[in-house]
């Protein structure tokens, strides 16, 4: 099986231990995305809707990059800090995936990272 590892300047650079993406058999895995503004290196906004904003869009890049784009997102895991942001998370999730939205799971984040609300993974056709 050929694997291509994708890595766009337009998403926030991941550590040395893992790619941003990987393309294999079909499909493109997309690492866990903070919502890291590439530009500043910051997270982006204080609330839990700029927040999923911030790492859809970063998804998103890393996408285009790969040669796919949202619609072809088949499944995500959205992690959270507090469960208590899921509503808000949510209302700005259906605003990426009004109709025919992807499989989804849900876990809590293992650790508490000062200012981190969110980090999502996703996996789409190539």
């Amino acid at each position: 099986m050929t694997r291509q590892i994708i890595r766009t300047e337009n998403a926030p650079a991941p550590p040395p231990a893992y790619s941003q993406a990987v393309k294999a058999a079909g499909l493109i895995f997309v690492s866990g995305t903070a919502p890291t503004d590439p530009a500043t290196g910051a997270f982006a906004g204080e609330t839990i809707q700029e927040q999923t904003r911030q790492a859809l869009r970063n998804i998103a890049a890393i996408l285009e990059a790969a040669g796919s784009n949202m619609d072809k997102i088949v499944s995500a895991t959205v992690v959270l800090a507090d469960k208590r942001d899921f509503a808000g998370m949510n209302e700005e999730w259906l605003a990426w995936f009004p109709v025919n939205p992807p499989a989804r799971q849900g876990a809590k984040l293992p650790v508490q990272i000062p200012g981190l609300k969110i980090s999502i993974a996703a996996i789409a056709e190539a």
